[in-house]
């Protein structure tokens, strides 16, 4: 995924939503966007800044920096690679349903979409505490649903994020206090299937250069 940077080569910056604040409402609110990618998305872009700046991970990639570090410094660079991945994966006018190569791959996984979508919510209903829910691919290509707690995110198992619903309680308190399950119902509104076929083509791209052709 590409990152922004700033002026500064070695210093990352806040990627740009792509639409509008008030884009995704009904489903999430410009005050909820205001706040989550304003506020909490920047102060973790911020905060990373501070912690690699004149250390052996100033200059790195963000991936190869979520890979290296522990602590604070994972912290604030998987939080944010994965708010960045997460405002990718949401689109303001989506179609309903997976097509493509992805389509035909989570059909062959899970059976149908209806029992992959089945799964994922019941995950990210169920997961107790802050965190997120992916869909995503392991080293061997297989598809699969998975939670990571806070911080967490698949890059370090060596999994390929396709999809990511963000289920701490800033991501949908504004909109739907506690009611994470309106939340989660909500999110497949405005899932943006064209990424998730991307990106499921890219780690296409990947495993065939890994395998040399």
């Amino acid at each position: 995924m590409q990152w922004n940077q700033t002026a500064d080569p070695v210093a990352f910056d806040l990627p740009e939503l792509p639409y509008a604040l008030d884009a995704l409402e009904p489903y999430l609110s410009q005050e909820t966007l205001e706040y989550h990618w304003g506020k909490h998305h920047r102060g973790y872009v911020s905060r990373l800044n501070d912690l690699v700046q004149g250390s052996e991970l100033e200059g790195l990639p963000l991936e190869e920096v979520i890979k290296r570090s522990k602590g604070a410094t994972f912290n604030n660079a998987a939080q944010a690679w994965n708010h960045a991945f997460y405002w990718k994966c949401l689109a303001p006018s989506a179609r309903n349903r997976p097509h493509g190569r992805s389509a035909a791959a989570i059909d062959e996984r899970f059976g149908s979409f209806d029992a992959m979508r089945s799964l994922f919510t019941r995950t990210a209903v169920g997961k107790f505490g802050s965190g997120w829910v992916w869909l995503a691919r392991n080293a061997e290509g297989a598809l699969l649903v998975e939670a990571t707690d806070d911080a967490g995110t698949p890059l370090v198992q060596g999994h390929t994020p396709l999809l990511v619903c963000d289920v701490w309680e800033h991501a949908y308190y504004i909109d739907y206090r506690n009611d994470r399950t309106g939340y989660v119902d909500a999110f497949w509104r405005i899932v943006d299937w064209e990424c998730v076929e991307r990106n499921f083509a890219a780690s296409e791209s990947h495993r065939d250069d890994e395998r040399g052709g």
